[in-house]
């Protein structure tokens, strides 16, 4: 396995390299991580892995001084999977005017659910997912379902940039309790980590309801708030919207994604879980 630094370095490696498919990350790998690279492997010759813990889609008094940077442990980690090329440029490799003077702007769904509560958040990951899209050069990309409203809006920029690339979702790695596997899991105390899973409880039981014919959507989504709420979290919303486009769900709609992020202490954790009504 390679670990690659530089941009000239990477293309030059592309050039015989194949049929590649890539895996974005920002390090501090687990499980749910090395689940897309055995995807990715499926698919493709090649697996390049990105390490980049990206400034842009990080929001004034977000955690991206702290975020953690174990890129020998990930190494370790992703040779042990058989990935040909580990990416991990610096920030001026990839950022070479210190601000990036051309950003990729997502239309509206950037402004809603998780992006109301992280402004900029989604620009930054569109901006840095079409930089590595057009360095790495892949075949097949694969990400994460855990971050569903980022995987809609790789989708459409994939599809109106015209970028040649079959853009694969991932099902939600989750640990033995259900909790969604994150990098962001360490940063929870033991009594923060017990309760943590009761996020997708209270998921799994709209979508049970939802199942059973309860269309009250606005009902729902109330009663899982109040439910959070009442075992100490800092909610930002619990929605139920259209899983293929993130609109707004509607009466008579029958294929559905409930999505929710809150925070447990000092952490702020997402989730989702997609119903069919077919």
């Amino acid at each position: 396995m390679q670990i690659i630094h530089t941009v000239q370095e990477l293309r030059q490696w592309r050039k015989n390299a194949g049929r590649v498919a890539f895996v974005p990350t920002m390090g501090n790998l687990h499980e749910g991580h090395l689940a897309l690279v055995r995807e990715a492997k499926k698919r493709a010759d090649h697996v390049v892995v990105s390490i980049f813990v990206n400034r842009l889609q990080f929001g004034q008094g977000e955690d991206f001084d702290r975020y953690p940077r174990t890129l020998q442990q990930d190494a370790d980690k992703l040779a042990g999977e058989g990935v040909a090329v580990v990416f991990a440029p610096d920030e001026k490799e990839l950022y070479p005017h210190v601000e990036q003077r051309y950003n990729v702007e997502p239309p509206h769904l950037q402004n809603e659910l998780c992006g109301r509560f992280r402004p900029g958040h989604f620009r930054g990951v569109a901006t840095v997912v079409s930089k590595l899209f057009n360095i790495v050069a892949p075949d097949v990309a694969c990400f994460g379902k855990k971050d569903y409203q980022q995987l809609a809006i790789i989708k459409g920029l994939t599809e109106d940039l015209n970028f040649n690339i079959e853009i694969v979702p991932v099902d939600t790695g989750r640990a033995s309790d259900g909790l969604a596997l994150s990098s962001r899991n360490q940063y929870l105390n033991e009594t923060e980590r017990a309760e943590a899973p009761r996020l997708y409880r209270v998921l799994n039981g709209i979508a049970d309801a939802l199942k059973g014919g309860n269309l009250a959507y606005a009902d729902l989504e109330s009663a899982a708030v109040r439910e959070l709420e009442a075992a100490g979290w800092t909610v930002d919303y619990v929605e139920i919207r259209r899983a293929a486009s993130l609109e707004t769900a509607h009466a008579g709609d029958k294929q559905l994604v409930v999505l929710a992020a809150a925070r447990l202490g000092q952490t702020r954790l997402i989730d989702n879980i997609e119903v069919d009504l077919l």
